[in-house]
């Protein structure tokens, strides 16, 4: 039983390090936007559809599309980790999750770079909220050992 409290320990530890990365690695793109379009960060004056309304309508559905998808393929991690009593499933699934709320701030990025849209930020948000939404749960690899 201490074995089993050790290893949730190690491995709760260990998603909440990379929880921290992917999220810190938000900020990462936020300040190279800053860094490769410094004329972007000025107060908006485009329309907030900008100049290509289409795209950004576009982006903004797949962001809350990816949203939805990353609760979907964490709770089948979830599910399956469950199944076959694996706790590297719940990282696993910790880990696919943040890195499709991440896909939304890149498409923020996108956005900036090379569109020069003003209004990325949202995006940014978005995948915030999203990889916040994640937060690892010592529950979750305890179900993963015992059930529920």
């Amino acid at each position: 039983m201490q074995h089993d409290t050790t290893e949730v320990d190690a491995r709760f530890r260990t998603m909440m390090i990379l929880w921290l990365v992917l999220l810190m690695s938000q900020v990462m793109f936020f300040g190279m936007v800053f860094v490769i379009r410094p004329d972007i960060m000025n107060p908006p004056i485009q329309p907030m559809l900008g100049e290509n309304p289409l795209l950004v309508l576009l982006f903004g559905i797949l962001a809350f599309m990816n949203i939805a998808v990353s609760f979907f393929l964490r709770k089948r991690a979830q599910e399956q980790a469950i199944l076959e009593r694996k706790m590297s499933y719940v990282q696993t699934g910790l880990i696919i999750a943040c890195a499709v709320c991440e896909s939304i701030s890149l498409m923020g990025f996108v956005l900036a770079i090379a569109f020069g849209y003003q209004y990325f930020f949202f995006w940014f948000i978005i995948g915030i909220i999203g990889i916040f939404m994640h937060f690892p749960r010592r529950q979750h690899l305890l179900e993963a050992i015992y059930g529920k």
